[in-house]
């Protein structure tokens, strides 16, 4: 199975059924992307797929032969991060940060479709997303600076 990952080619031999969750933990060594409920419920394993947020744990990785993946450890350019990970730095999103690299996911993959987000957008795009520290009002604050900081920026 080809694809590519963090704009790095890849080509795995797995089961054409294996979710995409467990091919980027176990057999790329990329643990960013987390295993929540296995049920496409909490957004724990959210990744980009063509730019597009998804929930791996449920993804076969024959949806993604031929395809482009984005994950956590994607989003950084070098040793720059990610306006969206700056922000996230200087709002104190995460608390015990398990599910931050799902959320983080999302919020750019709102960014992109809405770069001045409401409040309610924020809460409809990442709704889906679980915290079970109830981080959510740093994490929409951390949202509103990334915003600020990349319509700035361009």
């Amino acid at each position: 199975m080809k694809f590519v990952v963090n704009g790095t080619s890849v080509d795995v031999s797995v089961p054409g059924d294996t979710p995409l969750l467990w091919v980027l933990r176990d057999h790329l060594d990329l643990t960013g992307t987390k295993f929540g409920c296995g049920m496409a419920q909490c957004g724990a394993c959210t990744v980009h797929l063509d730019g597009r947020a998804i929930r791996s744990c449920v993804t076969p990785v024959v949806e993604v032969s031929g395809r482009a993946v984005r994950t956590i450890e994607g989003l950084a350019d070098g040793e720059q991060l990610h306006p969206i990970q700056e922000a996230w730095i200087a709002a104190a999103a995460p608390q015990c940060g398990y599910c931050q690299s799902g959320q983080i996911m999302s919020a750019v993959a709102l960014l992109a479709a809405v770069p001045s987000p409401t409040d309610a957008d924020i809460d409809a795009a990442l709704s889906p997303n679980l915290c079970r520290c109830a981080t959510y009002p740093r994490i929409r604050e951390a949202i509103h600076r990334a915003a600020a900081r990349m319509r700035d920026a361009g």
